[in-house]
């Protein structure tokens, strides 16, 4: 061995150091702030969307204000200016496993209305369960005149490599330094966690579903629930990172608006059924990704749906599906549904390659539509690592999307085509001198050539 390959590299931010989580937050607060107001195209990337404008950014570390006759620091403050317009964000940071503290995101949002500040912003790695949501309850009577924003660390440096990979950053050093960024929030050490535990209610939950005692207002029930989701919103973000787009759960306008109702439909799915499902939006994809969690059945199920062609024999559907899935695992169900039947005909794929007619049921009906899916074995403890609930759902929805959902496109009509002349039967008893033997559009596959 070399002695080079010995050495550590210099960093720009290093993670050698860090001794306890303030050291720990403060560090990843100066970083990240700092690359925000150096890597211009970064920096607009995550305040744009929070209402600031266009413009420089400003950012500070440990901030001193007077709250009443106490003085509280929050850990950083972000400036940005356009013209006369200014906008003002005050940070709180956790790192680790460190959660939010409601009374100190309320002082602080007491700190910006006092100030005529616009928006406080936490950042964590607690991940709630939708783009908008904030993971603490926080007196809303505050945030009549200032809003209330939250970053997980996972979407930040997803946001990161999405800038640096995808859209890109003009100035090669600010790519450079952006790239250190990255490096320094994906070491373990730096604080910045991916989603790693379903919670201390996991274990009595997921036994209360196996023996069928399990009830709605059991305690933990809830907070399983609430931390699926959140799981289902970092595989997005993880899907997304990969994909260099965005990836979002599939909610449905009321559940954007009252988390409750979600929570509420989750907890009566896995009472009644054993299962969680959720929906992942993908771009481009023919349907959004249905992932289905059996606690029962120790199974993860994804799928995709996927309208048949709308001509054609039910054996040429058939076929035009086994097409777009010559290169899946043998293993893919696929299942087919009929007009006006209630139920469809399910086989492997692997048994549809050889007959295509086991997914006709009755040769008389119109195949409407079909599903694929894949079924996954369910980990049963609680964190990470071989066996885990939350690796087998993160491994499924990658295997899925990349076995079956990037491979399907929906089906379009081919267009019309214009007919050539040597398409054009002629009929050469007839004199070409003849009106009646003019080429005409109800003549249908039989034309009259005139010489």
């Amino acid at each position: 061995m070399s002695e080079e390959s010995a050495w550590n590299a210099a960093r720009l931010i290093p993670t050698s150091g860090i001794n306890g989580a303030e050291e720990q937050e403060r560090r990843a607060t100066s970083a990240l702030l700092a690359v925000m107001a150096s890597v211009r195209e970064f920096g607009r990337t995550l305040v744009g969307p929070l209402g600031a404008p266009a413009g420089h950014l400003e950012t500070f570390i440990e901030v001193p204000f007077m709250l009443g006759e106490k003085r509280v620091f929050p850990d950083g403050l972000i400036r940005s200016r356009r013209g006369s317009k200014s906008w003002t964000a005050l940070v709180e940071v956790k790192t680790g496993t460190n959660q939010l503290a409601s009374e100190q995101l309320e002082n602080y949002l007491d700190v910006a209305r006092e100030h005529g500040f616009q928006a406080v912003i936490s950042i964590s790695n607690e991940i709630p369960p939708a783009p908008g949501l904030h993971p603490t309850t926080v007196d809303r009577r505050k945030l009549r005149k200032v809003e209330l924003h939250h970053w997980s660390w996972t979407e930040v440096v997803t946001q990161a490599v999405m800038q640096k990979e995808f859209r890109g950053v003009a100035d090669p050093d600010q790519a450079w330094i952006l790239g250190e960024l990255i490096r320094y929030l994906e070491h373990p050490r730096s604080g910045a966690l991916s989603f790693e535990d379903m919670g201390g209610s996991w274990v009595g939950v997921r036994e209360a579903v196996a023996s069928g005692t399990l009830r709605a207002n059991d305690k933990g029930v809830s907070d399983v629930a609430a931390r699926f989701d959140a799981l289902i919103r970092f595989a997005c973000l993880q899907l997304g990172r990969r994909l260099g787009t965005e990836v979002t759960p599939a909610l449905s306008r009321q559940e954007v608006a009252d988390p409750g109702l979600r929570n509420a439909a989750l907890v009566g799915a896995l009472v009644s059924d054993g299962v969680m499902r959720a929906s992942i939006r993908i771009p481009n994809a023919v349907s959004p990704l249905l992932v289905e969690a059996d606690l029962r059945g120790s199974r993860v199920i994804c799928s995709f749906d996927i309208d048949a062609p709308k001509e054609g024999r039910a054996t040429t559907r058939v076929n035009w599906l086994i097409r777009q899935l010559k290169d899946s695992p043998d293993s893919v169900r696929v299942e087919s549904f009929a007009a006006r039947s209630r139920t469809g005909s399910a086989e492997l794929l692997r048994v549809v390659r050889e007959t295509p007619a086991k997914l006709i049921s009755d040769p008389s009906k119109e195949i409407k539509s079909f599903r694929v899916a894949q079924i996954h074995p369910m980990g049963a403890k609680r964190g990470t690592g071989r066996g885990a609930f939350v690796d087998s759902v993160l491994a499924a929805i990658d295997g899925t999307y990349g076995d079956v959902g990037q491979r399907l496109k929906s089906w379009s009509a081919a267009p019309p085509r214009l007919r050539s002349t040597d398409e054009v039967e002629v009929d050469t008893t007839v004199e070409a001198d003849l009106p009646s033997a003019a080429f005409s559009s109800q003549d249908e596959d039989i034309a009259i050539s005139v010489e």
